[in-house]
């Protein structure tokens, strides 16, 4: 089956208003624009060289979601480059982005990075400290960037189950949070679910979904073991 096939497959059991990321991360120019031709304008990558490596030969209108661990001295070179930077994982980087944005001119668009999953290796706010976050109104002092909602990954279990009750807990906690701040406009995203869960994660109220294994194939996720959790 061609990418093209496999992205119209996806697309067909995706409800209205959830959007598909395709994951394209370690996966050539070649097949991004098979899937761009198929009509895919939101694509994910992990590693700041790589999307700034892949952005110019492609057409302008692709939407670049960052969906890797952003550290703290690489946020100057990916601020402006990225539609979506979906995996801020804690404040100090959440301020660092927002001045950088701030001295470069732009508005960056950020999901919080919500850590539910029982692997203590993946990132992420804890639901308790976002919850703190927003009761003190600390997302006040941010100048330069909007707040659009939450990111998360689920457990690496094939308890059915499990990973259901990780997305539901997103779900409740963006709830919550905007039990807090009413105000808050815009904070309308849930990133949740990969090939092997978004189905789930979809009837737990998730808005996006990243998928690259079932568009782009096993190959190059196979090939580098350290992005197989955020590859699906």
């Amino acid at each position: 089956m061609s990418i093209a096939d496999r992205i119209r497959s996806i697309r067909a059991t995706l409800p209205e208003g959830v959007e598909l990321v395709a994951v394209s991360k370690f996966h050539p120019v070649e097949q991004i624009l098979e899937a761009y031709e198929a009509g895919q304008r939101s694509f994910g990558e992990s590693r700041i060289q790589e999307l700034t490596e892949k952005a110019p030969q492609l057409p302008a209108d692709v939407n670049w979601h960052f969906i890797g661990h952003l550290q703290t001295n690489k946020v100057r070179r990916l601020v402006g480059h990225a539609t979506l930077i979906e995996s801020i994982d804690s404040e100090r980087l959440l301020e660092l982005v927002d001045s950088e944005s701030e001295r470069a001119g732009v508005t960056s668009r950020v999901l919080l990075q919500v850590h539910v999953a029982q692997e203590e290796t993946k990132f992420g706010f804890s639901p308790e400290e976002l919850l703190d976050y927003f009761g003190a109104r600390r997302f006040e002092k941010l100048r330069a960037t909007h707040l659009c909602g939450l990111m998360a990954m689920a457990s690496n279990t094939d308890d059915a189950e499990r990973v259901r009750e990780d997305f539901r807990r997103v779900a409740e906690l963006r709830r919550r949070i905007l039990e807090l701040a009413p105000d808050l406009r815009g904070f309308d995203i849930l990133s949740m679910g990969m090939s092997d869960d978004y189905r789930t994660a979809i009837e737990e109220g998730s808005t996006h979904v990243r998928i690259g294994t079932a568009i782009f194939g096993e190959r190059a996720a196979a090939q580098n073991p350290e992005i197989q959790n955020q590859s699906k």
